[in-house]
């Protein structure tokens, strides 16, 4: 299918199901697409940070990528995270995202070393060039210790390097300012602003947000995609209360014990814990370091569960 100029609606970054040996789930990731695609996404992302990009060796995200491809069959669009440290290694990742059939790219600011705005530029087109896709930025400075300039991303806009950006940076007041600056410039219609801010979702697509890539979307997704509807139609008390919803049960990733485990391990897992609860995905196994829920957390899930209406 033609990639939507600009994307809108929800994008759920997929959760990678793995086996009790840590292999990729093949079966399990094929049924979580079909989930979200039932409910109404408007396309689904592969190897982001709720896919566990990080961990996952480069043939575990090779088989996720089909697999997710596979499934997503043409019905919406599939965007392959390339995240790595540097531009070299991004390359070879975003030519074997576009020889495994995905739509557009997903890609972060270089990251180990500190870079230059001038720098992170030069990788963004590079990127661009390498694999021909549409190629979208990830601005996520609590993992790669970078804030996107709205500099930087308006010019990128600007000359068409980049087709959008998926905001996770937690800034309301940068990205609101941007989102200002883009329609100043007439680029709202080609540029697609994503927030990855599960709780204000509605904030940002009244600011003008085309969409959002939630986590919490593997567990949840017909209410983001209630909630972007009532948002589209104007209905903000609806959207409001569908919003307050997902607030409540976003409390999910907070179940595991801080003194036992990271908050990745915790937010990853309670979303995987969530998953197997729902029937989704057969094993919650998160991929290694990251320490597994307790039976106590996993309860609590099970009770937010309730509380949400999903089980």
């Amino acid at each position: 299918m033609p990639f939507p100029t600009p994307l809108c609606g929800v994008v759920p970054p997929l959760c990678t199901p793995l086996t009790p040996d840590g292999d990729v789930d093949r079966r399990s990731l094929r049924a979580l697409v079909e989930r979200v695609v039932d409910a109404g996404v408007s396309g689904v992302f592969a190897l982001g940070s709720s896919g566990e990009a990080a961990y996952l060796s480069d043939a575990q995200r090779r088989t996720a990528l089909a697999a997710v491809v596979e499934a997503a069959d043409g019905r919406v669009p599939v965007l392959a995270g390339v995240i790595d440290m540097t531009t070299a290694r991004v390359t070879d990742h975003a030519r074997t995202a576009a020889e495994a059939g995905a739509d557009a790219l997903v890609a972060t600011a270089p990251f180990y070393t500190a870079t230059h705005p001038v720098e992170i530029a030069v990788h963004f087109r590079r990127i661009r060039e390498a694999a021909g896709l549409p190629l979208f930025a990830y601005d996520i400075p609590s993992a790669v210790h970078t804030k996107l300039s709205a500099a930087t991303v308006l010019a990128l806009a600007e000359d068409g390097t980049l087709a959008g950006l998926k905001d996770s940076s937690g800034a309301d007041g940068p990205l609101r300012r941007l989102l200002v600056e883009l329609r100043g410039r007439g680029l709202v219609e080609s540029f697609s602003v994503l927030t990855g801010s599960e709780l204000a979702v509605d904030g940002a697509l009244l600011a003008g947000a085309h969409g959002v890539v939630p986590g919490l979307g593997n567990v949840d997704p017909h209410g983001f995609v209630r909630l972007y509807e009532h948002a589209r139609a104007g209905r903000w008390r609806e959207a409001a209360a569908e919003q307050d919803r997902l607030a409540a049960l976003f409390a999910i990733t907070d179940t595991g014990d801080e003194a036992a485990m990271g908050r990745s391990s915790s937010a990853l897992g309670a979303f995987k814990a969530a998953l197997h609860l729902l029937g989704v995905i057969d094993c919650p196994a998160t991929a290694a370091p990251q320490v597994p829920l307790d039976a106590a957390a996993v309860k609590t899930v099970r009770n937010l569960l309730v509380d949400a209406r999903l089980l």
